[in-house]
């Protein structure tokens, strides 16, 4: 019986190469997944550094109107002061997104600067001139609105960073962070008392 070369079918072919074709494409998507995710946390952590340096550079103005009607009001005047500089100087870049103690101290020091400014908000109630004072008004209205738009920078930020660590500690995604080199990101993680903003209403 003469022998003949056997070849594999058509059909068998078609079948491997698509499953190496469905296999490239599920990593691509792996591989593109993860600093797309990441990009998008870093931007909403962008974000939410914009609004609170909004809110830093609204202070001055507000300390300076509550100095011309109290005076007196000096202590809360200078705590506000004091509070604002350290919140300013304590920054996280987005290469420390992976780092808990950093992010702490930046909550820390933001949870100090809302304590104060609600300490100096409150006094206005002693002072009838201020309250009624339009520059004191319009302040009022800015920082309510910035106190507004920092909760939602602050909400988008954890959305993305949950969305981030999912996809790094879940099969595939797992696999190619350990590849890609990345770590889960740190999120807000102080009381819920501690995040809401204070009261800027009469």
């Amino acid at each position: 019986m003469r022998w003949l070369p056997r070849f594999s079918s058509p059909a068998g072919s078609g079948a491997a190469a698509l499953v190496i074709v469905l296999a490239v494409m599920l990593t691509g998507c792996g591989i593109n997944t993860i600093p797309t995710k990441e990009e998008t946390a870093k931007a909403a952590w962008s974000e939410v550094q914009n609004q609170y340096q909004r809110r830093a550079d609204l202070i001055p103005n507000l300390v300076n109107t509550v100095k011309g009607y109290a005076t007196q009001e000096q202590t809360v005047l200078t705590e506000v002061t004091q509070a604002r500089a350290k919140a300013t100087q304590v920054q996280v870049n987005a290469n420390q997104l992976t780092d808990p103690e950093a992010i702490r101290r930046f909550q820390e020091a933001q949870a100090q600067l809302s304590g104060s400014l609600g300490r100096l908000l409150a006094i206005s109630e002693q002072y009838p001139d201020l309250k009624s004072n339009q520059n004191f008004l319009a302040l009022q209205s800015q920082l309510e609105g910035t106190e507004n738009r920092i909760t939602v920078a602050r909400r988008d930020y954890i959305s993305a960073v949950q969305d981030f660590n999912t996809e790094v500690r879940t099969f595939p995604g797992r696999l190619w962070a350990g590849m890609y080199g990345a770590k889960p990101m740190a999120a807000f993680t102080t009381t819920e008392q501690n995040q809401s903003a204070p009261s800027v209403k009469f």
